[in-house]
């Protein structure tokens, strides 16, 4: 029984799978308590015994090969059943953790500030979040669940949706105080609007689109500042630098207290939006259908 473990120590693994789950050598040497040529050494044994190249060495970094990555995935799992096991035998009180993936702006305004009545609920699960704008660092092996923005195709996991993408323009009530809202559509083109530039921009509605949609003729103006977070961008508006794209569900809360308006009526929608994605082959299956159930009761609210 379990032959293929013949003569593979289980220390070996275990610096394996800190080392693919950090993606580097360094990191998890950190981790583990050790040293890096410790580390590299560990690895370049387990490659030998099987036979097969785990890692490619790449520019400031590794990445796990075809074999590396099937390999990762079976040994985190079973190093997190082994825990878990030990953690039920020894008769510690563990507290589960659930690794939630998501973007900056939805972990700040939206997800945040809700998570307290999730934990009220669930006193034994701990909430780990790993933010990113980029889609594919939140789907890596050790998430549990992601949240990402996007059509709903996400070939790394099946999805399903949580809100569809409408936006509106809004800034602070200081910046129009001296005007009867809501103002014409057209008035746009005379404010001073924040931007949003980098990989976020390319996936979330911009200026020129909400300008199509309103059917304003002229382009948008550049704006006097431009921004790679939306968290940030919306600080600005705020603080009555300009006018930004708010997301419907991410400002609704600042809305409510006073600290944005709405400047127009109008808002467009897409066919995008946010979604639940559960990555493949995942275990505690329960507790995840527990989160991901919280999640759309807090939608419904």
């Amino acid at each position: 029984m379990f032959e293929s473990l013949d003569g593979l120590s289980l220390d070996a693994l275990r610096v394996f799978e800190a080392a693919a789950r950090q993606r580097s050598f360094t990191t998890a040497a950190v981790e583990l308590g050790t040293t890096q040529p410790a580390v590299s050494q560990q690895i370049k044994r387990l490659e030998k015994q099987l036979g097969a190249r785990l890692f490619d060495r790449i520019y400031r970094g590794i990445e796990l090969t075809e074999a590396g990555q099937v390999l990762f995935d079976q040994v985190h799992q079973g190093m997190a059943c082994l825990d878990e096991g030990v953690a039920q035998v020894s008769g510690r009180d563990q507290h589960e953790v659930l690794q939630v993936a998501t973007d900056f702006a939805f972990a700040a305004y939206w997800l945040m500030p809700r998570l307290q009545r999730f934990h009220q609920a669930n006193p034994q699960v701990d909430v780990s979040l790993v933010t990113s704008e980029r889609s594919h660092a939140m789907l890596r092996p050790d998430i549990d669940v992601a949240i990402l923005f996007g059509d709903g195709r996400f070939p790394q996991g099946e999805s399903h949706w949580l809100f569809d993408e409408e936006v509106f323009p809004v800034c602070s009530p200081r910046l129009v105080e001296q005007h009867t809202l809501p103002l014409p559509a057209h008035s746009l083109r005379q404010m001073p609007l924040l931007h949003l530039r980098g990989e976020s921009a390319s996936r979330w509605f911009d200026w020129s689109g909400v300008f199509r949609q309103l059917s304003i003729a002229s382009p948008p103006s550049p704006g006097p500042l431009r921004f790679d977070n939306y968290t940030l961008l919306i600080q600005a508006a705020i603080a009555g630098q300009g006018v930004a794209i708010g997301w419907r569900h991410l400002v609704d809360d600042l809305l409510e207290q006073g600290l944005l308006c709405r400047p127009i009526r109008e808002q467009v929608s897409s066919s995008r939006g946010y979604y639940v994605v559960l990555p493949p082959r995942k275990r505690r299956g329960a507790l995840i259908e527990r989160f991901v159930e919280w999640l759309r009761d807090e939608q419904a609210r």
